[in-house]
């Protein structure tokens, strides 16, 4: 049995396969595990490396034993970086193989869903129908035409140089009516001057003019 098939709890070839789900719980709980172990592995080496500092003037062979301790601490932490690594990217992977085998079952029932809607529809049936519609369209469009042509008098043609003839016609006649109302209102004689000279403004000390009209 392989180390991953430990790792997950398989069995022989006849085990039941891990779901997807059950494998992104595992892989977290293992990423817990080993982080939890890298912080125990950094404060070891911190007490190592304060052991060193304090024996390495006073008891050299102690402060060697640390450094030693401290080295193992190191190599195991780097493991640890390297399988978080592993773990990690193997997570991502199964994360991504899910999404997308979701992705796949959402698109496999939408297009089931695609396929029942198309079902009762025959091609054939449909380009008949565009026909019809289409020819209704136009007919209709026909009767529009129809319906807002003229028809009566209204619809008579007429010769329009006659019209603007006639216009002109009238215009003139108007225009003459209007000289002969002028030329008539010179004939009527203005009214005359009066001859009586006006009365002039009597003088400081003089007697008052006679009045033109009574007493």
């Amino acid at each position: 049995m392989s180390l991953i098939a430990r790792m997950f709890g398989g069995g022989g070839k006849g085990a039941k396969a891990p779901t997807t789900q059950e494998a992104i719980q595992r892989l977290r709980e293992t990423e817990e595990m080993l982080t939890k172990k890298q912080e125990f592995l950094e404060k070891k080496i911190e007490q190592e490396l304060a052991t060193a500092k304090k024996n390495g003037t006073k008891n050299k062979r102690a402060a060697l034993q640390a450094l030693k301790r401290k080295k193992r601490y190191e190599k195991q932490l780097a493991q640890i970086d390297g399988t978080l690594s592993t773990i990690e990217f193997q997570r991502e992977a199964i994360e991504n193989a899910n999404t997308n085998t979701e992705v796949l079952k959402t698109m496999g029932f939408a297009a089931k869903a695609l396929e029942g809607a198309h079902k009762h529809m025959d091609i054939d049936k449909v380009d008949d129908l565009m026909a019809d519609i289409t020819e209704q369209q136009e007919l209709a469009q026909e009767i529009s035409d129809v319906i807002s042509r003229p028809v009566g008098p209204m619809g008579e043609d007429f010769d329009e140089d006659e019209l603007l003839a006639e216009l002109e016609e009238m215009e003139q006649e108007e225009l003459d009516n209007n000289l002969l109302e002028i030329q008539g209102t010179e004939d009527v004689p203005l009214p005359s001057v009066p001859s009586t000279s006006l009365p002039s403004r009597p003088e400081e000390g003089g007697r008052r003019p006679r009045r033109l009209f009574g007493a």
